[in-house]
């Protein structure tokens, strides 16, 4: 079959990993009778691939895996091929002074403190050596000391190289964890937020990118975004191309910016401290690997203003769509107005709910009458007049938050009918949900009699539904009663469900 899409695909990956010998075997030669012809018509074809990787060394060898000819020992059916057989040749192939043995860098995997007496710090080496006395620097504190043992199972070391796993203590007591690293002062990694890598896609799902990932780099874990694309590689012509997300075994460069720093080195330099994986929140699956380049010059971040970033915000438009929000808190934006009687039970339907949301991941924002009026609101009285500017500003702080996939809840007497109504144009009918809190005026009298005796006495303004001022809606999305709020919360969570707002896992 020869040079398949699969073989390049593998060689290009290789060569992103930086592997500097390949050995290309050749296998089911019996098939095409041991033809040398074949063979080497196979093996221009990869050489000519390769040639456009930078891989140093390649070998070739002939083999028929199913007849044993050149796997452990020569071939007498291929009397033209004079090489060694795959296993001669892996085990005497030299690879050593492949290592990075300039940059000493360890990754501190444990803090081993058996006892009172002992504090080591574990880890295995990544590159450099490191000896008995040698000053060493943490990272990111920048705290320094000097090596007092390198210790091993098997005993003691003077010096350490990799891929040794070792403990070092130190001289002086300086607060060191996982995920820190141990270097040389004067030979320092990038300390960098923002870096271009090249990047393979593995997981099945089509990469989303506005999910923010954990990034795992060495023995730290951190969060991390792919802020651009810069192109997608066609493994066959080895082509770039422009794109926007990655599906199953795509390849290309990005840039990603992290949460924290990373203490990194370019990938050419030092494999170990240079690759990283992404890691799904969701899922958990390592959905991808990447090689880092180098750290980014700022002025060349894909984050900086454009010109028509700049015409967005001159109309007040945010950079961010509603549809990258929706998806980076895996719900929609929607408003749940929750209205009723005072004593109706709103207010605990709508605290409750909006624990229970929460639990569930949900990001959610709760508004209700008395700390609205409390700020926003302040000066606002209850004519009806005020009682609309009331609802207005809610209904625009509801909008925004929707606008940016955040599901609000509110909890309002809100009686009149057409002020809801007006509610529901300024959110967007398609994000306003009412539930009508089912509750006559006896109950939500025995409820809550202080405010009711007060407004009887004159000593405050009337409450709705005394004199028949509040209007019941008309066509509510549920209607609830207060006597079952232990069950009303999951019912509002099975609609949100049912209607797309908030996926229940």
């Amino acid at each position: 079959k020869g040079v398949i899409t699969q073989t390049r695909r593998h060689t290009y990956i290789v060569s992103l990993l930086g592997i500097k010998h390949v050995v290309l075997a050749v296998n089911k030669m019996d098939l095409v009778g041991y033809s040398r012809e074949v063979f080497d018509r196979i093996c221009a074809d990869y050489q000519g691939f390769v040639s456009k990787l930078g891989i140093p060394d390649v070998d070739c060898i002939p083999l028929s895996a199913l007849h044993g000819d050149n796997v452990i020992r020569e071939s007498e059916g291929m009397p033209w091929y004079n090489g060694k057989s795959l296993l001669e040749f892996l085990e005497t192939i030299h690879i050593g002074s492949d290592r990075n043995f300039r940059d000493f860098r360890m990754p501190v995997q444990y803090v081993l403190r058996p006892d009172g007496g002992f504090r080591g710090y574990a880890g295995k080496i990544a590159s450099g050596i490191v000896k008995q006395g040698d000053t060493v620097m943490v990272l990111p504190s920048r705290q320094t000391s000097r090596v007092d043992r390198i210790v091993t199972y098997d005993g003691d070391l003077d010096q350490a190289f990799p891929p040794q796993s070792v403990t070092l203590t130190l001289e002086d007591e300086i607060d060191i964890s996982r995920g820190d690293v141990l270097v040389h002062p004067d030979n320092l990694p990038r300390a960098e937020r923002h870096f271009e890598a090249k990047m393979v896609w593995m997981d099945e799902e089509a990469m989303a990118r506005e999910t923010l990932f954990y990034i795992k780099h060495n023995t730290q874990t951190t969060k991390a975004r792919i802020d651009e694309i810069r192109y997608q590689v066609d493994v066959n012509t080895l082509e770039k191309s422009p794109a926007d997300t990655f599906a199953l075994n795509e390849m290309g460069r990005v840039v990603l910016t992290t949460v924290k720093p990373l203490h990194f080195d370019p990938y050419e330099t030092n494999h170990h401290t240079g690759s990283f994986v992404l890691i799904d929140p969701v899922t958990n699956n390592t959905v991808a690997v990447g090689m880092i380049i180098d750290r980014m010059d700022p002025a060349d971040l894909p984050s900086r203003i454009t010109q028509m970033d700049e015409e967005q915000i001159e109309r007040g438009q945010g950079l961010i769509g509603t549809e990258t929000y929706e998806k980076r808190y895996n719900q929609k934006g929607a408003t749940i107005w929750i209205t009723g009687l005072l004593g109706s039970g709103k207010n605990v339907l709508a605290f409750t709910l909006e624990k229970q949301l929460f639990e569930l991941g949900a990001t959610v924002v709760l508004f209700e009458g008395s700390t609205v009026r409390g700020g926003l609101s302040q000066e606002l009285n209850h004519s009806p007049a005020d009682r609309a500017e009331h609802l207005r500003r809610v209904a625009h702080m509801c909008r925004l938050l929707n606008d940016r996939g955040i599901i609000t809840i509110c909890s309002f007497i809100s009686p009149d009918e057409d002020i809801r109504r007006q509610v529901a144009e300024i959110i967007e009918p398609d994000r306003f949900h009412l539930v009508y809190m089912d509750a006559d005026l006896e109950t939500c009298r025995r409820n809550k009699p202080e405010p009711y005796r007060r407004a009887e006495q004159g000593l405050s303004t009337p409450v709705p539904g005394m004199h028949g001022d509040y209007e019941v809606p008309s066509g509510p999305d549920l209607v609830l009663h207060g006597h079952e709020n232990g069950k009303n919360p999951g019912r509002i969570i099975a609609y949100l469900e049912k209607t797309g707002v908030f996926p229940v896992k």
